[in-house]
C-alpha cells in the first residue's frame, strides 16, 4: 500500500508540475492550429524555443524580466509572418512538412556555436542566468509548505480503507465530471459550466487530501513557478473559450470543414488562416517561457520530440475541445511517470534499469495513443461532428 501511495504522489507531483502547464498552454494553442482551424503544424515546438530564448536572453544580457517577455512574444509573432505568408496556401500535409522543418532550422540555429554568446550553442542557458527576476515577484517568501496541510494521514493515522475510499470517490467525480463535459448529464448552458466548476473543485480538493504535495514556497520547482503556471492554463483556457464562442471562431470552424464555402461568402480565408497561427504561435510561445522557468533553455528539448508530445495530448484530450488540451497533457505526463514509478518498483533492476523504464513508459504510451486513434479518434472530450477537415 504504501508502495502504491508513493507511485500515486509521484503522479500527482508530476500532474501540477510547472513543465505539465507548459506543456498543456502550448497544447492549447496547437488546439487553435489543428483542432479548430485545421491547420496541421507541426512546428509548435519552434514557437516554445523562440519564446523561451527570447525570454531567457533578454533577461541574461541585462534587460528586465517583463520586456523578455515582450521579445519572447514578439519572435513568436514575427515567426508566425514569415513561417504563414508564404505556407498557409498549402494543405494537409505539404504544409506539416514546412513547419516541421521550420522548428528544425531554428532549433539547429539554436545549437550553433556561432551564436553561442546568444543561445549558449547545445548546452543552452543555464536557468540561474534568467531565474532570478521571477523568483523575485514571488509572494510566498522562503521555506517550504504543502498546499492542503490535512491530508489522509490525519484520518486514522492514514489506514489503508481511508486512502481506498478516498479514491473510489475521487473516479467517481472523474467520470461524473466527464459525463458532465460531453453532455451526457442531461445539462447545458450555466448548469454545465455550475456542476463542471463544482465537480472539479471538489475533486481537487480531494486529491490534494489523498496525495498531499509538499515543496518549497519559491523555489526552482516550488509553489510560485506552480501556481503562476496554471494560472497562464486557466486564463489560456477562458481566452479560447471566448474566442472559439465569437463569430471569429465560427468562421475558424468554417475554414476547417470548408474554406471554399468561406470563401465565396466573402471571407478572406487567408487572413483567418494568419490570425490562427499568430494566435496559437504566442500560446506556444507563452508555453516555451513556463517551461524553462524550473530548468535550462536548451534547444534539444524543445524539438520535433516536444510536438509529438503536444499532439499526443491534443489527440488523448480531444481535438476541438476547450479543456481537452490540458486533460490530455496531464493524462499524458503523469501516466507516463506512473509507468516508469511502477516498473521501478515491480520490476527487479537486473531486468530494465531506469533508463529502460523510461523508454518503455513512452512505448506503453505510444500503444494507447494507437489504440485511442483507432478507437476512439475524437479523444475524452471530443466530438466526432468536430473531426471533419478541409486539408
Amino acid at each position: 500500500m504504501d508502495t502504491l501511495q508513493g507511485i500515486l504522489n509521484g503522479m500527482m507531483r508530476e500532474a501540477i508540475s510547472p513543465q505539465t502547464a507548459a506543456v498543456a498552454i502550448a497544447v492549447i494553442g496547437l488546439n487553435i492550429h489543428l483542432g479548430f482551424t485545421g491547420l496541421l503544424n507541426f512546428g509548435q515546438a519552434g514557437f516554445m524555443l523562440l519564446g523561451a530564448y527570447g525570454m531567457a536572453i533578454s533577461v541574461w544580457h541585462g534587460l528586465p524580466f517583463a520586456l523578455g517577455i515582450l521579445l519572447g512574444l514578439a519572435a513568436a509573432l514575427i515567426f508566425a509572418l514569415v513561417l504563414g505568408v508564404p505556407t498557409l496556401k498549402l494543405r494537409g500535409d505539404y504544409l506539416a512538412i514546412v513547419t516541421i522543418s521550420a522548428a528544425e532550422i531554428l532549433r539547429y540555429i539554436g545549437r550553433s556555436s556561432l551564436l553561442s554568446d546568444f543561445t549558449g550553442a547545445a548546452q543552452g542557458i543555464p536557468g540561474s542566468q534568467y531565474r532570478e527576476p521571477f523568483t523575485n515577484l514571488s509572494i510566498f517568501g522562503s521555506g517550504s509548505f504543502t498546499l492542503i496541510p490535512f491530508n489522509y494521514a490525519d484520518v486514522a493515522d492514514g489506514a489503508a480503507w481511508v486512502r481506498i475510499i478516498g479514491w473510489l470517490l475521487l473516479v467517481a467525480l472523474i467520470v461524473a465530471l466527464v459525463l458532465v463535459l460531453r453532455g451526457r448529464a442531461g445539462l447545458a448552458g450555466g448548469a454545465k459550466i455550475g456542476a463542471a466548476t463544482v465537480i472539479s473543485v471538489v475533486g481537487v480538493f480531494l486529491l490534494f487530501f489523498l496525495f498531499p504535495v509538499p515543496g518549497q514556497s519559491t523555489g526552482v520547482n516550488g509553489w510560485w513557478v506552480r501556481v503562476v503556471a496554471w494560472t497562464l492554463v486557466a486564463i489560456s483556457t477562458f481566452v479560447v473559450f471566448l474566442l472559439v464562442r465569437s463569430p471569429w471562431g465560427r468562421l475558424l470552424r468554417g475554414v476547417r470543414e470548408d474554406e471554399d464555402a468561406i470563401r465565396s461568402l466573402g471571407k478572406n480565408v487567408f487572413s483567418i488562416k494568419m490570425q490562427a497561427l499568430v494566435i496559437g504561435g504566442l500560446f506556444g510561445a507563452i508555453g516555451g517561457m513556463i517551461y524553462v522557468l524550473p530548468a535550462s533553455t536548451q534547444p534539444d528539448s524543445m524539438g520535433r520530440t516536444l510536438t509529438f508530445f503536444c499532439y499526443t495530448a491534443l489527440l488523448i484530450g480531444g481535438a476541438a475541445t476547450i479543456f481537452g488540451p490540458v486533460l490530455g497533457a496531464v493524462i499524458f505526463y503523469t501516466a507516463r511517470i506512473g509507468i516508469k514509478y511502477t516498473l521501478s518498483a515491480y520490476v527487479p533492476s537486473d531486468w530494465m534499469n531506469n533508463q529502460q523504464t523510461e523508454q518503455f513508459s513512452y512505448i506503453v504510451v505510444g500503444v494507447a495513443l494507437m489504440l485511442i486513434v483507432i478507437f476512439r479518434p475524437q479523444g475524452i472530450l471530443g466530438n466526432k461532428r468536430e473531426l471533419r477537415f478541409d486539408v
